[in-house]
């Protein structure tokens, strides 16, 4: 048996809003998948920082999978938002404590629904703020007040000045817990990431691109997806893996104590380009989202995953889309198999 497990984690979340993927994907993939919803980060737990959350979905995954451990063949895991790094947090700890390979035959997809992967800081990559210097400024000391610790390490403020960042830290492989290898394990990572109308995560994070990567995106859908908009498979590049040099200390100092636009984008252009030569070093295959044709375009963080189907079902696509990413996956892994 495959066992997909759904992690949708966001601030103050709640597992009934996979509601219609789960039942979606359950029809389109079988008896054969056991769809899984996690519950372990829910509402005010999504506070306590990403590694908090993580540990808490590691232990969750690791006491399912020992009632399920007869049956228990792969698994693979979808994430929306927020629950994509409580995801990549958890992974890790569960493949440097073993169990991602022994109590399992194979780790099979890694996928996120619009995650910030290099956090939400500055260039539009939280977008209500609309690129706005003054208010991403006054964004980074406030999110630590209204959101606890996920906040300072989404704004990518935490930690003493000579240490880097946790999301810095989650792009390489340290000697307690193995952030790249973990994801290397998987034989598919697949990004979904919204290109526009998404007021919470931008199109840079969620899809681990540069702003020079970023060029226009079609407008036309692909057949039978509806809002895919473009599919591309980027391969490992690979590298030293990411630093965090003396530059980017004095940088992180001097937008703490004296906060300025110069100061946070410096600091955040090195961490950034350091975020993305770690998450390089492995493949991933980018599918590019766009609901500019939808009748409530600027609800896509929500529409993505199909948080409710009345209001948020312009996503079906996107779930289908996923179902089918899943069963492909599957039937390599048998013909791999059987070779």
């Amino acid at each position: 048996m495959t066992i997909l497990s759904h992690i949708h984690t966001f601030l103050l979340c709640s597992p009934k809003d996979w509601t219609y993927a789960k039942a979606e994907l359950k029809k389109q993939l079988g008896e054969k998948f056991l769809i899984y919803v996690s519950s372990s980060n829910t509402y005010i737990k999504t506070f306590s920082g990403i590694d908090g959350a993580g540990r808490r979905l590691a232990e969750e995954i690791g006491s399912m999978c020992s009632s399920e451990t007869k049956s228990l063949k792969k698994i693979s895991f979808l994430a929306h938002s927020l629950g994509g790094l409580f995801t990549r947090y958890a992974i890790a700890i569960l493949y440097s404590s073993g169990s991602l390979s022994n109590c399992w035959i194979g780790a099979i997809n890694f996928i996120t629904l619009a995650t910030p992967h290099l956090g939400v800081r500055g260039r539009k990559q939280l977008p209500f703020l609309l690129g706005l210097a003054f208010l991403e400024k006054l964004a980074a000391p406030l999110a630590p007040m209204l959101t606890g610790k996920t906040g300072r390490q989404l704004f990518i403020t935490d930690g003493k000045p000579e240490q880097p960042p946790l999301l810095l830290r989650m792009t390489s492989d340290s000697s307690d817990l193995k952030f790249i290898s973990s994801l290397a394990s998987f034989k598919n990572r697949v990004l979904y990431a919204n290109v526009s109308y998404d007021h919470m995560v931008g199109w840079r994070t969620s899809s681990i691109r540069r702003e020079s990567e970023l060029i226009k995106p079609p407008q036309q859908s692909l057949d039978g997806y509806k809002h895919i908009v473009n599919v591309r498979y980027c391969p490992p590049i690979s590298s030293g893996g990411p630093r965090f040099p003396p530059e980017a200390s004095k940088a992180k100092e001097a937008a703490k104590n004296a906060p300025n636009t110069q100061n946070s984008a410096e600091y955040h252009d090195i961490v950034e380009e350091e975020m993305i030569h770690g998450l390089q070093r492995v493949g991933w295959k980018k599918v590019d989202v766009s609901f500019h044709s939808a009748f409530l375009p600027f609800f896509a963080h929500n529409s993505i995953h199909v948080k409710n189907e009345w209001l948020y079902n312009a996503g079906t696509g996107v779930i289908a889309h996923v179902a089918d990413t899943l069963k492909q996956q599957e039937s390599r892994s048998l013909i791999g198999a059987s070779l």
